[in-house]
């Protein structure tokens, strides 16, 4: 006989009847509830007798203990030496009065603990049976920092090394010329390093900017994790009470007005195959508030993240005409920003601009609908929900409670502010907050699309910078007789020239790479005008190994081993040739002479070249000399533009022949030092250094 499962039965003719019943619409969603009150950890407040004001948040899951201390300072000017404030944050941990940065990093390694500092403060984390020893380190730092010159300048090579390698970088450019512009070159967040506000800064003004502003009275210590509050105030007090009170001085900024039409600013980057749209202008809209907190709701459904965004929904998904297009409104204690962006295909430049415009204005005229901002409610909802799993988040909400002055459960009614938000008061603050014409429309790009960019000026003009912020000057034109060949033949000539380069069937060449503080050994081998090997050492041990036998190559990298694509392949027989600038027509490569500019103070003729694979590069002759100065080269690698810059530092010279023997390469976050030392031509050389395995 068979039997059945007499519950699923019962349960299956009480849903029957259920359903029959109460004739349930499936085609109607069901509506929300109500938003649940969040049940967030308390915290504990008190405060020293030198005003340092110490939080501690309880949490027992784990045996650890994290502190950290936060200055609530007003952001500095720094003018000729733009740089020093953060430099001061990074060189604050890298030596104390007693301890050197090598001892204050082996006594954290040895504890597995972490300790970071910066410019408004010092965080880190430790094992709880370990806090003493660390808070012993943490407060050296604190009190007692040395400000160490070997280290400055470490630091402020690191940095100039940053800041040139930046210049290739559109991002980087779009950022700092979008702030330029949005605030002012003389407001704290309008101005940026340079090379020469680097060199200008101090020890003096680094201690000076320490002793102004770490003070206790200006201070939130926040502790989080396995501890008490007794134990905590013990810590505080034993730790930090003997910290000197000080009077910290506030400085007003006001709020850079918006543009009275839509102003275009342009940075021409030779060779570009993308450009960097910013569309931004600044806000007056303070952290903390309900205006904020409207205002992440509108943002979310423009352009905040994910792909259900009106942004990413219309110029990825619909057009295509870039992997994301995101946008931002972030309050800030000083003044807030707006920023929509995206990096898209040159050809398509005008059009999504058209289109960021087009969405922008759709937020202040039409009601976002009821189902897209119950979509955005629902993410926020599960994003906030997440963060609670960490503990510094509940550390965080009390370090704002307190900073600001909101209401003790203000984090805890948080899901029902958020719910309580309504399309009309969506609309409300677009009309406030997005200004789709009163915007600095940024773009970095090919010259090519200048032309283009005019029409969405209110003025019919653009505003034109150099990548570090100088007016841009366009390249003059070339005296007659000056062509691209002449150009070409006289660097030929300046090296060596046509006859003796061709003698040469072979060269070794051997010096280092420096890659910040590491220095690795690099040899360079071409046999017969067609083979080549390239390999880097660090102590003996091989790291990097480059092969090409004339015909395919392979590329080794720590023990993986990759084989060159046919464009890879082909970059490998360039750089046998050595006389590759007299051979462009046999490569395919297309060259054009743009005109003459000024690098390092000197005129140079300005080459742009395009391979067959579309690399582009342009390259920099001094007109004096002949030498090539610099190149900056575009490629795609994957989804990704990558903008690579070399500077010819110095040359050598062996039997008659010129050679790069100093050159700087950045690429992205990369940047390294060649220097040759050693340079010989027409070696004997193994044909098996060059067998493709």
């Amino acid at each position: 006989m068979k039997r059945y499962n007499l519950y699923w039965i019962a349960s299956a003719v009480i849903l029957f009847s259920a359903c029959t019943k109460s004739k349930l619409d499936r085609s109607v969603a069901p509506k929300a509830g109500p938003a649940p009150k969040i049940q967030i950890g308390q915290y504990q407040l008190f405060t020293l007798d030198n005003g340092l004001k110490v939080i501690v948040v309880e949490n027992h899951k784990l045996p650890r203990v994290s502190y950290s201390l936060n200055l609530d300072v007003d952001p500095v000017f720094e003018g000729q030496k733009a740089g020093y404030v953060s430099m001061a944050g990074d060189v604050m941990g890298a030596g104390t009065t007693s301890k050197s940065k090598a001892q204050i990093d082996e006594s954290i390694d040895f504890i597995g603990a972490n300790l970071n500092t910066s410019a408004t403060g010092i965080f880190g984390g430790c094992l709880k049976k370990h806090s003493d020893t660390f808070l012993g380190i943490m407060s050296d730092v604190l009190l007692h920092p040395s400000f160490p010159q070997e280290e400055i300048d470490k630091v402020k090579k690191q940095t100039i090394s940053s800041i040139q390698s930046e210049k290739t970088d559109p991002g980087s450019v779009s950022s700092k010329i979008g702030n330029m512009v949005k605030y002012g070159k003389d407001h704290p967040y309008g101005e940026s390093a340079s090379e020469e506000s680097i060199g200008n800064i101090t020890r003096e003004d680094l201690m000076g900017y320490y002793n102004s502003y770490f003070k206790p009275t200006v201070a939130y210590l926040v502790i989080v994790g396995d501890i008490t509050p007794a134990e905590a105030e013990a810590q505080a007090k034993k730790y930090f009470g003997s910290w000197q009170r000080g009077a910290v001085s506030k400085i007003k900024y006001t709020v850079p007005s918006l543009p009275k039409g839509n102003q275009v600013v342009f940075v021409p980057m030779p060779g570009a195959v993308q450009s960097v749209i910013d569309i931004t202008y600044p806000l007056d809209l303070k952290p903390a508030t309900q205006d904020a907190m409207v205002a992440s709701v509108l943002n979310n459904v423009l352009g905040g993240s994910g792909f259900q965004t009106r942004l990413m929904q219309n110029l990825r998904e619909d057009k295509a005409y870039t992997y994301g297009a995101y946008s931002s409104i972030s309050p800030d204690d000083v003044t807030g920003e707006f920023s929509a962006g995206a990096n898209v295909r040159n050809e398509v430049t005008d059009s999504a601009i058209v289109q960021f415009l087009y969405e922008m204005k759709r937020l202040v005229n039409e009601p976002v609908p009821d189902s897209t901002l119950q979509t955005v409610k629902n993410i926020m909802n599960g994003s906030f929900a997440r963060s609670l799993e960490r503990p510094q988040t509940i550390g965080n909400f009390a370090f704002n409670i307190e900073k600001y002055g909101l209401p003790k459960d203000y984090y805890e009614n948080y899901l029902s502010r958020l719910n309580a938000v309504t399309s009309a008061d969506l609309q409300a603050a677009a009309k406030k907050m997005i200004k789709p014409e009163n915007a600095y429309i940024t773009v970095v790009g090919n010259k090519e699309i200048e032309e283009k960019l005019k029409r969405f000026s209110a003025n019919q003009k653009l505003e034109i910078f150099n990548p570090d912020g100088t007016a841009f000057k366009d390249m003059k034109a070339v005296p007659a007789g000056v062509t691209l060949q002449s150009v070409l033949d006289n660097y030929i000539k300046a090296v060596g020239g046509k006859e003796k380069i061709e003698k040469i069937n072979s060269f070794e060449s051997i010096g280092k790479m420096n890659m910040g503080p590491m220095a690795l050994d690099m040899t360079t081998k071409m046999k017969d005008k067609s083979k080549l090997l390239l390999t880097v050492k660090m102590n003996g041990m091989e790291m990097v190994k480059q092969v090409f036998d004339g015909q395919k190559g392979v590329s080794m990298q720590m023990g993986q081993k990759q084989e060159m694509d046919e464009a890879s392949a082909e970059d490998a027989k360039m750089q046998t040739d050595m006389l590759l600038e007299l051979h462009y027509a046999q490569y395919g490569i297309a060259a054009e002479l743009k005109g003459i500019d000024i690098y390092n103070g000197e005129d140079v003729y300005v080459v742009e070249t395009k391979t067959k694979s579309g690399k582009v590069s342009t390259d920099y002759y001094s007109v004096k000399s002949g030498l090539k100065l610099r190149s900056v080269t575009v490629s795609k690698e994957g989804d990704e533009t990558v903008t690579a810059e070399t500077k010819y530092l110095e040359y050598g010279e062996k039997d008659g022949v010129k050679y790069p023997s100093k050159i700087t390469q950045s690429a992205g976050p990369q940047n390294f030092e060649i220097v040759v030392n050693t340079m010989n031509f027409n070696v004997k050389v193994d044909d098996k250094d060059f067998a493709v395995e």
